[in-house]
């Protein structure tokens, strides 16, 4: 009986432990799925930029390329993020201004390259040559006329392992040739689950995927091939599966002396419940408590299959919530770059009609010099007529300032010019709003050391924004103010409009972040604003009262009295 006992436990505990397993191995396969997706339309993403593309057809320069990369690389998280150009040369990469740069390093043998070349995307796990860190590699070719490539994406899975190992989870992660690559026991990392033939061997050394690892001379971990999703190893069994987004095969295993305890453990209870059958009616109440106890453990058993199924859906959730943000953040890239085409072609605009206005005003002013005399309502007219050109000759002046390209230099500037140009800027606006604008100004120089160019930018921003916030609002009122505050200069700004949440006020100065409707707006005017004071030693401050108003500071440290220099 007691044998008989112990044979049936023991194939309950390994279908237990199977069912087990099996939810394991979902578990793990949708947070590998989860963490790889999540960068995977970043190289496509990346090569519709203008840089990038700029950059593979020499349009460009490389430096730019090599800040952009930097930039997207910290905003997402990824570990590194590079261009090869058609040759397999890596040409810029976000690690540029580092010791393990990937600039000039030739990757042309990796599998990923080869990939994304010959059918548009790539992805492969590889040790990487040059900083020996291992990673998960993402591809995708950038078509440009006559000069294509390829934009990498290195994703270190690393925290997933580590994770593994804190929770004490036996599973481990292969390659679709079955070599182990990331596993929750160290002792099994880099090790083949079957022995590799000398073709696949040759492959992997040919790539270079795990190079110094003394692949060949390691020992494989299956006693023998599975058998259809079933494996076991010298001391545990395991389940294996399938992961699409890598093509590779997840492996969840579970020590087999926990099993053998189980089936012991049931031979003993059937031996002693046999005895208390044989015994007295004490045998029957044994029999009735055990079967309370099979019954608790199947409640136990549902209880964490539905904690699992949530804890699935959640994570569903969160990837179905990536996939949106994702989405969004490559409609705002998109729009930027119309804005950037619209800003140059306003640049050449402005180019084309201030040729005309001056020659319009020249024989304005021609004109005036042959009127008869005693006539008195020709020269009125002709008045009125150049004092317009002259507006329109302002207007076109401040835009082209506006959109020229201003390098971070300091020279010494009265700050009233400035906030007086970004006021004209903004002027056709303000009249559409409703609004005149009250510019309170000293009647003495204020010298800062600054770029006036990008002083008026800061200021016509923040004029737009609260021209936006006072739009719904029945008496918009809209102020500048420039003061001196001891040894420093202050530009204020308020405007009694809509006013900004409380929750929303620490966000607002990020990349991105924008309380206006959909397709109004970027989220990047306070970023750029707050990037261009720090090239200037100043400060931005944002106070705000929800339906009373907003009060944008700017403050500049005053030029030295002696210092001249640009």
């Amino acid at each position: 009986m007691a044998t008989l006992a112990w044979f049936a436990a023991q194939s309950r505990a390994v279908a237990t432990a199977g069912h087990e397993l099996d939810q394991t191995l979902l578990l793990t396969t949708r947070a590998v799925e989860a963490e790889i997706d999540r960068l995977r339309a970043l190289p496509s993403v990346t090569g519709e930029d203008a840089r990038i593309r700029g950059a593979l057809s020499g349009t460009g320069t490389l430096q730019e390329a090599n800040a952009y990369l930097q930039a997207v690389s910290a905003h997402t998280g990824a570990d590194v993020l590079y261009l090869l150009d058609a040759s397999g040369q890596t040409i810029a990469a976000s690690n540029w201004n580092l010791p393990e740069s990937f600039v000039g390093q030739n990757y042309a043998f990796r599998p990923y390259f080869q990939e994304a070349m010959q059918s548009g995307f790539g992805s492969y796990y590889a040790i990487g040559v040059t900083t020996g860190v291992p990673g998960y590699f993402l591809s995708a070719r950038v078509e440009v006329a006559g000069s294509p490539g390829v934009v990498v994406v290195k994703l270190d899975l690393q925290p997933l392992q580590e994770t593994w190992r804190a929770a004490e989870a036996d599973v481990a992660l292969a390659d679709e040739h079955g070599v182990v690559f990331l596993s929750a026991r160290p002792e099994w990392q880099y090790r083949p689950l079957v022995a590799l033939p000398e073709a696949v061997l040759g492959s992997l050394t040919g790539a270079r995927t795990y190079e110094g690892v003394g692949l060949d001379a390691a020992t494989p971990l299956l006693i023998a091939p599975p058998e259809g999703a079933d494996a076991r190893g010298d001391s545990w069994i395991a389940r294996i599966g399938q992961v699409p987004a890598t093509g590779g095969q997840v492996i969840a295993a579970r020590p087999l002396r926990g099993v053998h305890l189980v089936a012991w453990a049931w031979a003993a209870l059937a031996a002693l419940a046999t005895l208390a059958v044989s015994a007295t009616l004490h045998g029957l109440e044994q029999r009735r408590q055990l079967i309370a106890m099979r019954l608790s453990q199947s409640e136990k058993m549902e209880a964490m299959v539905i904690e699992r199924t949530a804890d699935l859906g959640r994570e569903i959730e969160a990837r179905k919530q990536a996939e949106a943000d994702l989405r969004r953040t490559q409609e705002a890239l998109i729009h930027t770059e119309k804005m950037a085409a619209m800003g140059r072609m306003s640049a050449a605009i402005v180019h084309e009609i201030s040729q005309p206005l001056a020659a319009m005003e020249a024989t304005l002013a021609a004109a005036e010099l042959g009127i008869p005399p005693g006539d008195t309502r020709t020269p009125a007219r002709i008045t009125k007529a150049r004092d317009m050109i002259r507006r329109m000759q302002r207007t076109t002046k401040h835009l082209r300032s506006f959109a020229r390209k201003d390098r971070v230099e300091l020279s010494r500037i009265d700050l009233r010019a400035p906030i007086r140009s970004a006021l004209d800027l903004v002027l056709p606006r303000a009249r559409t709003v409703g609004v005149a604008p009250v510019l309170h100004l000293p009647g003495e120089p204020v010298p800062a050391m600054a770029g006036g160019v990008r002083i008026e930018q800061v200021v016509a921003n923040l004029l737009l924004n609260a021209l936006d916030a006072v739009e719904a609002v029945a008496a918009p009122e809209v102020s500048v103010t420039l003061a001196r505050e001891g040894n420093a200069a202050r530009i204020t700004v308020c405007d009694n409009g809509s006013g900004i949440a409380a929750e929303d006020l620490p966000r607002v100065e990020d990349p991105f972040f924008s309380t206006k409707q959909t397709g109004e707006g970027l989220g990047l005017g306070l970023a750029i604003c707050k990037a261009i004071l720090a090239d200037f030693r100043g400060t931005l401050d944002i106070r705000s009262i929800p339906q009373e108003g907003t009060r944008v500071s700017v403050t500049l440290p005053l030029a030295d009295p002696d210092d001249d220099r640009t």
